[in-house]
């Protein structure tokens, strides 16, 4: 049954604004066929243990969402959903128990939905067949598959028998890259790694072939490559037109950010900027280019919002180096340009581009001016601003928090010193396997926290390189203005 929302719509004009519904998946199968001679190819660090990322990390995701999204279809229900007997029905897209909220909505239900017509899974078979490389036996099989079926092949990799036709797509858990609702249109990225091909080509075909988003496909924005970019010499050219999700921040109303990262090139920030003030969507971008380093992959790597006033971010990139002393030799030799210094420009439509020196002016600059703060902006440092803490809990993601609501975010349990300057800065620290117990009793409502860092088990899902700002496509948020 092809899910539905009456209520539906997509409204985006915040990073913290009530969040009502968002794209999500869970951890397939796919991600425990990654191996080590391929996980590099297919954009991971590690090998991680597929169960343990399920049953005792990214369930309690789902959960919590549900709580806040969509207490129907768990209150009362926790003890059941998290008993042995359940075998975890609750989190499986192709079985009858699981929750299919039009709330957390799973891309795999989406996907599975969409193959149920004819001609759009003859289309999308064909096209997956061709950027995989797959023979023509293969194709008409996979075109007599059942959709549900058919759907979790497409994102595994692999036939109902476990034999692997083609590589996984691990990445899906990370939603924002693929896609991002800005204001009520939805901005389809274009991701730089030949590996997340399939994961486009299938949020393409749920976005313009599912019933849920019918009234907005002529919001939709894609993003393309410059005319002629098939003369451009060589595979690898760095000029190639790439956006991702983790580079885009819908900041206020009118403003959004885009980072030039190791992911997300020049060519690709500037058809962004053209596209979305051609649509008059925003009135005005701010690019933020950051060194081409693994280490941070993304801005939402670097800096995420956690409230109207208050940033958590990492101090080291912010920070400008005094030039060595001229009477010191050395000085005559050195490279004087911080090659680690974020370039940052703001373009307005129809006024001439302005300049900010840090990142700390920028997110200052929008919680002043664009939120219409009456409090200072605080910043909360990653490892709190402590070396050696700062670099290694940055690389943990503790940086990439997602908001549920103003001043209440999720992030990693394993970010001790981050955790530290949090409660330094007022907030209150809570582990979702106490809160959940919470809510379920009914001992607190999850629409009355303040000032909260939730945290949640992580061994596993940080080693996949990605935090909750990753693993969450924001679709309707409340206004915040």
């Amino acid at each position: 049954m092809t899910l539905t929302n009456r209520d539906f719509k997509i409204d985006v004009t915040s990073e913290i604004g009530n969040l009502r519904v968002l794209l999500v998946h869970s951890p397939d199968s796919g991600l425990g066929k990654v191996v080590p001679s391929k996980a590099q190819d297919w954009l991971f660090e590690d090998i991680v243990h597929l169960d343990t990322m399920r049953r005792k990390e990214y369930d309690y995701y789902i959960k919590l969402l549900m709580y806040f999204l969509d207490p129907d279809k768990i209150k009362g229900k926790l003890n059941e959903i998290d008993s042995p007997e359940s075998n975890r029905d609750f989190f499986k897209p192709d079985n009858p128990a699981f929750h299919n909220s039009a709330k957390v909505i799973e891309i795999q239900t989406l996907l599975s939905d969409i193959l149920q017509k004819d001609d759009i899974r003859k289309k999308l078979v064909a096209s997956v067949c061709a950027i995989e490389s797959c023979n023509y036996r293969l194709q008409l099989q996979l075109i007599d598959t059942d959709p549900v079926e058919l759907a979790k092949i497409f994102i595994s990799g692999s036939l109902d028998d476990d034999t692997m036709i083609f590589a996984p797509i691990p990445n899906l858990i990370f939603s924002r890259d693929l896609g991002i609702a800005i204001n009520n249109h939805i901005l389809l990225n274009k991701p730089a790694k030949k590996a997340r091909s399939r994961e486009t080509l299938l949020m393409r075909y749920i976005f313009f072939n599912h019933p849920m988003f019918e009234a907005y496909r002529d919001n939709i924005i894609e993003i393309s490559e410059n005319k002629q970019h098939f003369l451009r010499p060589g595979e690898a050219n760095e000029e190639k037109t790439t956006l991702e999700g983790g580079d885009v921040m819908m900041v206020s109303p009118q403003h959004l950010i885009i980072g030039c990262s190791e992911r997300t090139s020049i060519s690709g920030a500037n058809e962004a900027i053209k596209l979305l003030f051609e649509n008059d969507v925003v009135n005005k971008i701010t690019i933020v280019k950051i060194p081409h380093k693994r280490d941070y992959m993304h801005i939402d790597t670097v800096f995420t919002q956690v409230k109207r006033n208050v940033w958590v971010l990492l101090r080291s990139l912010t920070i400008t180096e005094s030039e060595q002393s001229q009477r010191e030799p050395i000085a005559w030799f050195a490279d004087k340009k911080n090659k680690d210094k974020p370039e940052i420009v703001q373009f307005r439509k129809d006024k001439k581009p302005k300049t900010f020196d840090t990142l700390e002016d920028l997110l200052d600059n929008i919680s002043q001016k664009d939120l219409d703060c009456t409090e200072p902006t605080k910043f909360i440092y990653s490892g709190n601003d402590k070396f050696p803490f700062d670099a290694r809990e940055q690389w943990t993601d503790s940086c990439n928090l997602l908001a549920l609501k103003d001043g209440v975010v999720l992030g990693y349990d394993r970010n001790d010193k981050t955790v530290e300057a949090f409660k330094q800065s007022g907030f209150n620290v809570v582990h979702v396997t106490d809160l959940l117990p919470e809510f379920e009793s009914g001992a607190l409502n999850p629409q009355d926290l303040k000032d909260t860092l939730i945290l949640m088990p992580s061994a596993e899902l940080s080693r996949a390189r990605g935090g909750f700002h990753c693993m969450s496509m924001p679709l309707k948020r409340d206004s915040i203005l």
